[in-house]
């Protein structure tokens, strides 16, 4: 049954901003979180220009399995090019097409179409093609659904419980032509997303025959989101669970995680220092829905740990470039910059104790400098407070913010 495509007007209307400007521009991201579903409005609105003429090659259909490689990609582009018109060229992971920079380069050398194209892996516009365009293609990082919009799609209220279904399913968009009261069918799809076509995917294109070991790894990740951890102390975890492996493996394998979007990692900075450390670094994942799903069970144990993977996602969303910070002794959760802003955020589960309160901030009043800073937490009671300076958000108030400064 064919559905009909809800707008994610904030990515849509950016982009669309940069057509007729002679640069290629790429949606990236993970598997399924809704890259062709920004392409096709944007292709919807184009075409109902009678000025314009679309070519659209979608390469998760069998009907262009004709395209296998960049001669056939050329050769298509060419035939189908109408003379007199205004020329788009429309491809969905591409990819899937082998050596298709070559096709790329040369149909923007020839300037004949305005040219997008998605892609799930990070290295896709790498190497050649990213030297030879350099400062003529753009790049845009397509997330899941946010909060507002998990709200919208599923046609929820704004309350705790959605906030909870949030947290657990996360924000893939085909989740909504589920029903989230379906539970097994929501668990179904997350098994398929991740075993048939986030795993398939990197375990074929890397070539990969350790799988077990790369399920053991995304596991691991998984049970330790925010937590610093070393290529040498996970070879010792291993190596305690009776399996073999090597540093050098395991970052090789943290890289194909990260280049297929299943995992960010994020660098550490010392904030007194304003540099960034070499060691340190800790991992989120692109989507809680598979992350819950990979480590299973009972997940209100680790109820921190998916608030702080929820915040770093949402400030990724915001357009800030994030890091782990680290003040002297003490650790900040996250360091938020745009442009010349910059911003500190905690994050903590509940404020239950003076222990607590004192910890998270504690640490942010050691911070001198007067960037906005902020404590997310689950406390409904001190929600938007100010305590020194430092503001108390809830987290559901949080993750409807589109800024922090």
């Amino acid at each position: 049954m064919k559905q009909k495509i809800l707008e994610r007007l904030g990515y849509s209307n950016r982009i669309e901003r940069m057509f007729g400007r002679g640069i290629m521009i790429a949606l990236t991201g993970q598997r399924r979180v809704g890259k062709s579903c920004v392409m096709r409005r944007i292709y919807n609105h184009i075409a109902e220009n009678e000025e314009n003429h679309v070519i659209y090659i979608d390469k998760e259909k069998t009907s262009f399995d004709m395209i296998a490689n960049y001669q056939d990609l050329e050769a298509y582009v060419a035939a189908n090019i109408v003379e007199g018109k205004e020329n788009y060229l429309f491809i969905d992971e591409v990819q899937e097409i082998s050596d298709f920079e070559k096709a790329l380069l040369s149909i923007q050398s020839d300037d004949t179409c305005q040219i997008m194209i998605t892609g799930s892996n990070a290295k896709m516009l790498s190497g050649e093609l990213a030297t030879r365009l350099r400062g003529r293609y753009i790049a845009y990082r397509i997330r899941g659904l946010c909060y507002e919009e998990f709200l919208t799609f599923h046609e929820l209220k704004d309350d705790d419980a959605s906030l909870n279904l949030y947290l657990q399913y996360g924000g893939l968009p085909q989740l909504r032509s589920l029903g989230l009261e379906n539970t097994d069918l929501v668990e179904d799809y997350l098994d398929n997303v991740y075993n048939t076509i986030v795993l398939r995917d990197i375990i074929e294109r890397e070539n990969i025959r350790n799988i077990p070991l790369l399920r053991t790894l995304l596991k691991f990740v998984s049970d330790n989101i925010g937590k610093q951890f070393s290529a040498t102390s996970i070879v010792k975890f291993l190596k305690n669970q009776n399996t073999e492996t090597s540093a050098k493996m395991i970052l090789t394998y943290l890289e194909y995680l990260s280049n297929a979007f299943i995992i960010d990692r994020v660098n550490r900075y010392d904030i007194h220092g304003k540099r960034l450390f070499e060691l340190g670094d800790k991992f989120y994942f692109e989507d809680l829905g598979i992350r819950n799903h990979i480590i299973g069970g009972n997940r209100r144990f680790d109820i921190e740990k998916v608030m702080e993977n929820a915040v770093y996602i949402h400030l990724c969303r915001m357009g800030y470039k994030v890091y782990v910070g680290q003040m002297y002794k003490a650790e900040i959760d996250f360091v938020a910059e745009k442009a010349d802003s910059v911003a500190y955020v905690q994050v903590t589960y509940l404020l239950a104790s003076e222990e607590t309160v004192e910890r998270e901030f504690g640490n942010l009043k050691l911070i001198k400098d007067s960037h906005p800073k902020y404590v997310i937490s689950m406390d409904r009671l001190y929600s938007q407070t100010n305590i020194d300076g430092i503001k108390h958000i809830h987290l559901r108030d949080f993750l409807k913010m589109t800024t922090l400064v």
